[in-house]
């Protein structure tokens, strides 16, 4: 047992175990970092899971999520610029020692996070099968997507609440705790999911034992497997930062809304969620181009994008990491070593991205097969993958780039490279090339915003505005909105 957690605090270091202030900068963003990739990997796995159980369910199952999944992301990041804000100023506030300011904000957060939650739930729920009718959703299609968006949207306070839970957490530097949850909630799901789906009935024939059985519920079971784990773990991590032994601490007396300290917020967070919104409207457009095309495209391109959401894991924990580093040494006032870390992420993000891409181009077809047993959606879901691989490497360069961006607090030059590259260039190149090459303008849309991405976002950088943050003077010191929580809340 002593070997084992030897080896596991070998590859998982806690907070308490480096500086992300002084010394080395590769290894505490390793360390910070590979916590990341893991929890993202783990979060990925719900999707995944859904895909290949629908998948084996039904190519019109394989086609609704392929409709709901760009519905859940656009109403996760209207409200995800909060954790955003969130994240940065326990990040910066502990950068700079500020240890109570942290904990107020990590607990603003969770309150107003839960109002934004519940409000955008309500929404989705009255306007879901209004929403994927204009999105194109076939009348095949269309019962079975609103069903599982219906299933989300009332549970969307636990999928946002965990997703502010691995935020905070995050800032604070802790990565490795949101890990180990996050687990324990995949599992679950992963274990309920096919019962769920398909329905499963055993009958014991001892005269103490009845019928037990699992009902038929198709797509909405999926759903609700994931609700549910997403609820237990959302329960374990309040429970975490309520106790503070690990991580960022929140507390009761510091979740009475103040106005005041959500304009400070909002400042961060507007223009993250405009960011994240951007990237979830983008999705939907081009779903509304490719539901166009026959529900082989549309299969294929849910199953394309799955596969990119799980090759780029590497470059959104990156991209955590440096944010998380960049707004402690704002706090710190380093910003010579946030500079470094962004760096350091875009070179290495671009090898390894590289690398994963050459793997998929030649494993394309294996790949696209292993989620669905239609060989008209492999072909498609193939030429996808190839189409847009060999440049894996550049969104690695974007993503390092702009999460120092929102990390400095610079949200709202994050939230414009994100607008250039998928609203100005993505966008309409699939809408132009659609009509005179069918999907494959489609696919040729993804390659070619994944470069120009890249080089707005390093030009960008070059210019070293991010160093003129005005949060960092707001984010280390309690201004006179949310009053001295030295003395007031303690």
């Amino acid at each position: 047992m002593s070997d084992s957690r030897g080896r596991l605090g070998s590859l998982f270091k806690g907070r308490e175990e480096f500086d992300l202030t002084a010394g080395d900068i590769g290894k505490p963003l390793f360390f910070l970092s590979m916590p990341i990739v893991v929890t993202n990997l783990f979060q990925t796995a719900y999707n995944l899971a859904d895909t290949f159980w629908l998948g084996q369910y039904s190519t019109d199952a394989l086609a609704a999520i392929s409709f709901a999944f760009p519905m859940v992301f656009l109403l996760i990041s209207l409200g995800m610029g909060i954790s955003v804000a969130g994240s940065v100023l326990v990040a910066q506030y502990t950068g700079a020692g500020e240890e109570r300011e942290a904990e107020y904000a990590a607990s603003q957060t969770v309150i107003f996070a839960g109002i934004a939650s519940v409000v955008l739930g309500v929404v989705g729920y009255a306007f879901v099968e209004e929403f994927l009718g204009v999105m194109g959703a076939s009348a095949d299609v269309l019962p079975m997507a609103t069903s599982y968006m219906e299933v989300i949207s009332l549970g969307l306070l636990f999928m946002f609440g965990f997703a502010v839970f691995i935020a905070l957490m995050r800032g604070y530097g802790d990565t490795i705790t949101p890990m180990l949850v996050m687990f324990g909630s995949v599992v679950l799901n992963i274990i309920i999911d096919p019962f769920l789906i398909f329905g499963w009935t055993v009958v014991e024939n001892a005269p103490l034992v009845g019928t037990v059985s699992f009902p038929e519920l198709g797509i909405e079971g999926a759903a609700i497997a994931t609700v549910f784990s997403r609820a237990l773990a959302l329960v374990v991590g309040l429970a975490i930062m309520f106790r503070g032994t690990r991580g960022v601490q929140i507390n009761l007396r510091d979740m009475v809304p103040n106005l005041g300290y959500l304009r400070r917020l909002a400042r961060i967070g507007v223009p993250a969620s405009i960011e994240g919104t951007g990237r979830a409207l983008s999705m939907n457009l081009l779903l509304f181009i490719v539901a166009l095309f026959p529900d082989t495209v549309v299969a294929a391109y849910g199953i394309g994008t799955r596969v990119f959401s799980v090759v780029f894991l590497p470059a959104i924990a990156v991209a955590r990491g440096v944010e998380t580093m960049t707004g402690q040494n704002i706090g710190a006032n380093k910003p010579e070593r946030a500079e470094q870390a962004a760096a350091l992420a875009a070179k290495t993000l671009f090898g390894v991205l590289t690398g994963a891409g050459v793997l998929v181009w030649f494993l394309a077809a294996p790949i696209a097969d292993v989620f669905t047993t239609d060989p008209a959606v492999v072909d498609i879901s193939a030429t996808f993958l190839r189409y847009v691989a060999l440049t894996f490497g550049f969104i690695g360069i974007m993503r390092a780039y702009t999460g120092s961006f929102r990390g400095a607090g610079k949200t709202l030059t994050a939230a414009a490279i994100s607008v250039l590259m998928l609203g100005v260039i993505r966008f309409p190149i699939a809408w132009l090339s659609a009509g005179s090459i069918g999907e494959t303008g489609i696919w040729l849309s993804f390659a070619v915003s994944n470069v120009a991405g890249a080089a707005i976002a390093y030009a960008w950088y070059q210019r070293g505005t991010w160093r003129e943050s005005d949060l960092t003077e707001s984010a280390v010191d309690v201004d006179d909105t949310s009053i001295d929580v030295s003395t007031t809340h303690d």
